[in-house]
């Protein structure tokens, strides 16, 4: 079956409001799930370890995130970057430590590899909060943490999805602009308080 796409544009009506935002329909006690990223709805954005560090944070800044998965050519997981890697300090202390440029640096020098990485299981996600995940969040030391489940094709380990502390904070309505982790959680927590 086919549809026929027919549209046509019109002018607004003079008497259209504005709709009501997405914003605060997911709070604190909403189910962890309806703050998710999900890899089977929206595409993952992974990078090679073998890229540089320059061209890790053009895909950040052209995808709008702030932290890539470090993958394989087969897709299998290697670790995580953030854009606090990137743009923090350390890559100025590997530089000097090695003695090259900032811009020399590879994902592989700077990345979280995948024995280092946090990750929660789906099947527990589903029956948290959300407010249980930013207490995952917060006790982990990190912006995001991955979501891991089984691949029913093939019954392997998946990353189904993952949450971010700076878009829960967008879903609650709370403007989130701190690069620093302790002040994301802070503007989070102080918007739950109201």
């Amino acid at each position: 079956m086919t549809l026929a796409a027919k549209v046509r544009t019109h002018k607004i009506s003079r008497n259209a409001t504005l709709s009501a935002s997405g914003y605060n329909l997911v709070g604190a006690e909403s189910p962890a799930i309806e703050a998710m990223t999900d890899f089977l709805r929206v595409n993952v954005v992974h990078i090679e370890s073998a890229a540089s560090i320059i061209e890790a944070n053009a895909r950040m800044i052209s995808r709008g995130v702030r932290m890539l998965i470090v993958s394989d050519a087969d897709d299998r997981v290697e670790g995580l970057i953030t854009a606090r890697d990137i743009l923090g300090e350390k890559p100025m202390q590997v530089a000097q430590a090695r003695g090259c440029k900032r811009s020399e640096l590879l994902v592989a020098d700077l990345m979280t590899p995948v024995a280092r990485v946090d990750t929660l299981y789906l099947n527990e996600v589903m029956n948290a909060r959300v407010i249980d995940i930013l207490d995952a969040l917060k006790q982990a030391g990190r912006q995001h943490i991955l979501v891991e489940d089984v691949d029913p094709s093939n019954g392997l380990p998946r990353v189904r999805g993952l949450f971010s502390a700076t878009h829960i904070g967008r879903l609650l309505g709370v403007p989130v602009l701190a690069f620093e982790l302790a002040s994301t959680f802070a503007e989070i927590e102080a918007a739950l308080a109201h």
